[in-house]
């Protein structure tokens, strides 16, 4: 782990630069109709396509178990690209956000009607991806994930919505909403490249992807406490608690009886609709009383263990050097 945050995902990509390329290419192919409306609105999506961290994780889960990657791993990537995307323009119709990364989102551009008629297309579009591998493992993941993503937002819901506030509802729903999807990276990557569910390595490495997973989700919930965060990520800072969300920072400290006004704070956030006043003493007090050195210390710990579990299940290679990298990048990633 030995690059900084930007350097190190610059470096996985140059490594594989030939995998994403064939990625993209097959993307676009893939999502290509016979609606120009719908030609131009992908067009538009794909042009901010972001870092593509998933596919690059099933890129590097298959290399662990082969070092050549053929079509059904290409094919595998693409299809996870394809399904998270699609779950991310569903959420923004349900968050009825109208921009994400300081881009206009497909219901900030067009309307909600249209923006889920392009989600259904890239989650059908998925599915056919999955299809043409030929490994009915693949597929079955694929669906289990649609499933999980699901529940992690229904969880996220009921949480913000009956005031649930514990550690292990929120990890619960992180592992489901987020982790879920680095899971099914990591196993279907696994099974592209021939990997046989017998083997002891998968189980490692789907527990690796776990907590790679978990921590890329507190770090994103660390963002919405930063200071920097509107410069850096284009997320509004207390965004999570507009929308009655309560992450890990704030949280750790919601639970702790021992702190000073700690009554009060939580009676703001069992009322709901804050004020930005209200929002802003909450922020105070998660960031005053350790929250965000809490979260950043419980990344430490699950990235250790990631390190662990990894690092035991299998030899030094280039594929399990730029896993590790990745850790690094999403520990301390900005955006």
């Amino acid at each position: 782990m030995l690059e900084h945050s930007a350097a190190a995902l610059d470096s996985i990509s140059a490594a594989i630069a030939p995998e994403l390329t064939q990625l993209n290419q097959r993307i676009m192919l893939s999502l290509s109709s016979s609606n120009d409306m719908m030609n131009g609105i992908i067009q538009e999506y794909l042009r901010r396509k972001g870092k593509q961290i998933r596919p690059i994780t099933v890129i590097l889960a298959s290399r662990l178990f082969r070092p050549q990657t053929d079509f059904r791993v290409i094919s595998t990537a693409a299809a996870v690209e394809m399904l998270h995307n699609a779950s991310l323009i569903h959420d923004d119709v349900v968050d009825e956000s109208k921009m994400r990364r300081n881009e206009p989102t497909v219901n900030g551009i067009w309307d909600n009607h249209i923006a889920v008629l392009v989600g259904d297309f890239f989650t059908s579009t998925s599915l056919q991806l999955a299809n043409e591998t030929g490994d009915i493992r693949i597929i079955g993941s694929l669906a289990s994930l649609g499933r999980m993503l699901a529940m992690g937002e229904l969880d996220q819901i009921y949480n913000a919505r009956f005031r649930r506030l514990s550690e292990e509802a929120y990890m619960q729903t992180i592992e489901r909403k987020t982790a879920s999807l680095f899971v099914a990276c990591a196993e279907m990557g696994a099974y592209a490249a021939g990997c046989d569910a017998s083997d002891s390595r998968l189980a490692a490495l789907v527990e690796f992807a776990r907590l790679l997973g978990l921590c890329f989700q507190i770090t994103d919930d660390i963002f919405d406490y930063s200071a920097n965060s509107d410069s850096e990520i284009g997320k509004p800072t207390g965004n999570d608690l507009r929308e009655g969300k309560v992450t890990l920072p704030l949280l750790s400290v919601l639970l702790r009886d021992d702190l000073e006004g700690v009554g009060e704070m939580r009676a703001l956030v069992s009322r709901g609709d804050l004020t930005a006043d209200e929002i802003t003493r909450l922020i105070d007090f998660a960031v005053t009383n350790g929250g965000i050195d809490y979260a950043r210390a419980t990344n430490e710990r699950l990235a250790a263990r990631a390190k662990e579990v990894l690092t035991g299940a299998f030899a030094d290679s280039p594929a399990r050097e730029m896993l590790l990298s990745l850790l690094t990048h999403i520990l301390s990633r900005r955006k």
